[in-house]
């Protein structure tokens, strides 16, 4: 069952609002369910919603739209396309064909790879710019939408230079359509900030998000308000959401309502390790969470100096003991291996690091996290060289063998796939025919494989401090010149650390 939180608004124009996964994720998507619910809500758009497992190919749209957020969304793309019957290709489809756009982080990073399949993007936040971008289509042909397409900030036509999209936060993002179906089942999710000041050198979310905002307490307070009268569920969202001015009062208005016999399920995705407070912990158990996670993305100090984490092991061992003593059952630590200059030692403080922890918490479950270092576009470390994927593997076994042997859980993701990720995430438009090769040959590890062999291509793998990046056609802050500086700035600082 959906129950929609606003008033559709039927029209003329026809727009599909694909989301390039099956539909549970698609309704757990806040960003691409607020994209939709503004289509929904203006007059004039017929806004209809697509996923790979419902896609309706009796609707022949007008346009489609397209929300990535992962790097590897093209093969979900791509597929909805192909069941539509339209060419994967832009150039290759004529004025009696859809208009097809995308927008999301993905695009937002970096377009490049993926300009070649779409007659437009989005660049940045998308709340407005998708406003103006809905006015033109209804009311002009393809051809003459693109024209003025091309004045609209945040608008990327391809080859054209495009200026990043940024938005003061007003209205207050949240589920619109709350679904039994989601991903997160009936969930009420409140956007609560927008960034994160920490500025980690290898962090995408933080660059691309700049500057941090938050919403005002006031109008979040109106939104749980809003959110209770339909479910008990109420998660808050952000990359650094205790970083708001204002958020232990969000806590205790929280707790507070619960406290007043009201039943909340309260879900809060990680938690800012250097902030870790009694109330804020005491607040979740009441609100029926067990576990949370914390990211320290390195246990050797130097490494977190290295990369801006400026988190020091008191405050990870106070994060895991308020944790504890408060109520929650366990926590994950999310971290990563392959830092640039990473060496032996630094992978055997994790060893150190997490027998202290399981010394001084004992029956408290703690688990491991690794990711492997990906390069991003618009961070300091875009010029940073990725480590071979069989060092990191080694690397891998040898912290999942040594941290069982002190009884600590242990994930890893697959360094093969964060290898691919590392190429898209960097690519240029030479990728485009790359991408249709995998999705043709099924899109596993092998595909990649053989494409880059049968299409005699060359994977960059790293970049000079000077060269021309395939991003820089996007103006953004901070400006290419001041990742420079901080790069330099963080690599002087690592050689007298």
């Amino acid at each position: 069952m959906e129950r929609f939180l606003y008033n559709s608004n039927k029209g003329e124009y026809t727009l599909l609002m694909a989301y390039p996964a099956v539909e549970e994720f698609a309704l757990a998507s806040l960003g691409y369910l607020w994209l939709y619910k503004i289509a929904d809500m203006t007059e004039g758009i017929n806004a209809v919603r697509c996923s790979t497992d419902n896609i309706d190919k009796f609707k022949r749209p007008q346009a489609a739209a397209f929300s990535m957020s992962f790097d590897f969304d093209f093969m979900g793309v791509f597929e909805i396309l192909e069941k539509l019957g339209i060419p994967f290709y832009a150039k290759d489809r004529d004025d009696d064909q859809p208009l097809i756009f995308a927008g999301g982080p993905v695009i937002t990073t970096n377009p490049r790879p993926y300009e070649a399949f779409f007659d437009f993007m989005m660049i940045g936040d998308g709340e407005e710019s998708f406003k103006k971008v809905l006015d033109i289509l209804k009311n002009n042909c393809k051809k003459d939408a693109i024209t003025l397409l091309a004045d609209v900030e945040g608008i990327y036509i391809p080859n054209m230079p495009v200026k990043k999209s940024t938005v003061l936060l007003d209205e207050v993002i949240y589920t619109p359509i709350l679904s039994d179906n989601s991903y997160f089942k009936d969930t009420f999710i409140i956007e609560v900030s927008r960034g994160c000041m920490n500025r980690c050198a290898f962090c995408t979310a933080s660059y691309i998000n700049l500057p941090f905002r938050s919403y005002s307490y006031e109008k979040i307070i109106e939104a749980i308000e809003l959110g209770l009268k339909y479910t008990n569920k109420i998660a808050l969202l952000g990359a650094q959401i205790s970083a708001h001015p204002r958020f232990g009062d969000i806590m205790k208005y929280l707790n507070d309502k619960m406290e007043n016999g009201i039943d909340i399920e309260l879900g809060i995705s990680s938690l800012r390790t250097d902030s870790v407070t009694p109330q804020m912990v005491q607040t979740l158990v009441k609100g029926g969470q067990k576990h949370s996670t914390i990211a320290i993305e390195a246990a050797s100090e130097k490494l977190r100096k290295f990369i801006n984490k400026n988190l020091k092991e008191e405050q990870i061992l106070n994060a895991v003991k308020t944790a504890r003593e408060n109520g929650l059952k366990g926590l994950k630590i999310y971290s990563m291996i392959g830092i640039p200059d990473e060496t032996q030692e630094d992978i055997d403080e994790f060893l150190r690091l997490g027998k202290l922890l399981k010394d001084e918490n004992k029956g408290f479950n703690i688990e491991f996290s690794f990711s492997t270092f990906v390069p991003k576009p618009h961070t300091p470390f875009q010029w940073a060289l990725r480590e071979d994927t069989k060092s990191l593997e080694k690397k891998q076994k040898y912290l999942e063998k040594e941290l069982a042997k002190l009884g600590i859980a242990s994930k890893f993701s697959s360094a093969k796939w964060d290898y691919w990720q590392s190429v898209l995430s960097r690519g240029g438009v030479e990728l485009a025919p790359l991408l249709t090769e995998v999705y043709k040959n099924g899109g596993k590890i092998g595909a990649y494989k053989s494409a880059v062999k049968s299409l005699s291509l060359s994977i960059k793998e790293s970049f000079e401090m000077n060269e021309a990046l395939p991003w820089d056609i996007i103006e953004f802050e901070p400006r290419k010149e001041l990742l420079k500086n901080e790069y330099k700035r963080l690599c002087i600082k690592k050689t007298s650390l």
